[in-house]
């Protein structure tokens, strides 16, 4: 799917949100990318994951791992198209690890896919879930990569979107000092 198709959809389908929202890496924005909103259409998230999947031609992968919960769905769509296992990881007590029994055989060949990643974090604890139990990570995708480059990942970021989108330290928001309400529409801490 090209860029500017995809970003129509998610404005079309209100996935694209203007405003002032505190994202779940902490920083402040103008604008919020909802993939849920998206990923709701069972074809749209097929197309999404099979576009995605793309990116990793062959059958060098054994497992597709997404973060939750954002990365769920499109995380399985993902393994969907590659016809590869698909797990996820969760934070407890503020640690992401894998739980519900899920494993990661010593060797394993990983695809880490999110929906939107703005700093890289959530990306850079799944790796360190991957590598700790012996797996290795072989590719890194996302529906959104709104980076800007800054990320500093181990792999490059294959995305469907690359979208230069201002944000900002809470203390350094132009919009907080407009007294303008901040909203938390992410997954994290929700």
């Amino acid at each position: 799917m090209e860029q500017d198709k995809l970003l129509d959809l998610m404005r079309e389908l209100g996935a694209l949100h203007q405003g002032h929202f505190l994202l779940s890496s902490g920083l402040h924005s103008d604008t919020y990318f909802q993939c849920a909103r998206i990923l709701q259409f069972p074809e749209l998230a097929r197309e999404l994951g099979a576009a995605l999947a793309a990116f990793f031609p062959g059958t060098g992968y054994d497992l597709v791992v997404s973060p939750a919960m954002g990365g769920i769905l499109i995380g399985h769509e993902v393994a969907r198209a590659l016809g590869r296992r698909f797990v996820f990881t969760e934070r407890k007590d503020g640690v992401m690890m894998i739980r519900r029994g899920f494993e990661i055989a010593k060797g394993e060949k990983v695809v880490i896919a999110e929906d939107v990643v703005t700093r890289g974090t959530s990306l850079l604890e799944v790796v360190k879930v991957v590598e700790d139990a012996g797996g290795v990570v072989a590719g890194l995708t996302s529906i959104i990569d709104r980076t800007g480059g800054d990320a500093d990942l181990p792999l490059p970021l294959h995305s469907l979107a690359r979208v230069k989108v201002q944000t900002w330290r809470p203390e350094d928001c132009p919009l907080c000092a407009k007294g303008l309400d901040v909203v938390k529409p992410g997954s994290r801490g929700n």
